[in-house]
């Protein structure tokens, strides 16, 4: 039997942040062939921080609570301080994963690092 942690089963009951955001200036996805989850992450960026932070995940309750930690944890952030963001800060914010849970993490901040390259290709190509 798989134990979680009380702020895991919140975050996966009541997801924060989980819709989608058409006008987005970024969107990264991230997926794990290996559990077939799937995350996409959706950013409104102003003055180089995230005004507002948005996803769309496909997976079991470990995804899920990631997702929802990882948009928390971005949201109101700098670029550069979201990107600081890891696997580890994730786990720990949500009161531990289990052992066979913890590749999860690796998803929201890997979608989450594609969503902030993506804004900076797409803002590199437009200055030039």
């Amino acid at each position: 039997m798989m134990i979680y942690s009380v702020k895991v089963l919140e975050h996966f009951m009541c997801p924060q942040n989980a819709y989608n955001m058409p006008d987005a200036d970024a969107e990264g996805s991230f997926g794990d062939p290996s559990c077939g989850d799937a995350l996409t992450f959706y950013l409104k960026i102003k003055d180089n921080y995230i005004q507002e932070i948005s996803y769309l995940v496909f997976g079991c309750v470990a995804s899920i609570a990631t997702s929802s930690m990882t948009s928390v944890l971005a949201k109101g952030k700098s670029i550069d301080e979201a990107l600081k963001i890891t696997e580890e800060d994730v786990i720990e914010a949500l009161d531990g994963l289990p052992e066979n849970k913890m590749h999860c993490s690796n998803l929201g901040v890997s979608a989450l690092r594609n969503a902030i390259n993506n804004y900076f290709k797409a803002n590199r190509t437009e200055d030039a």
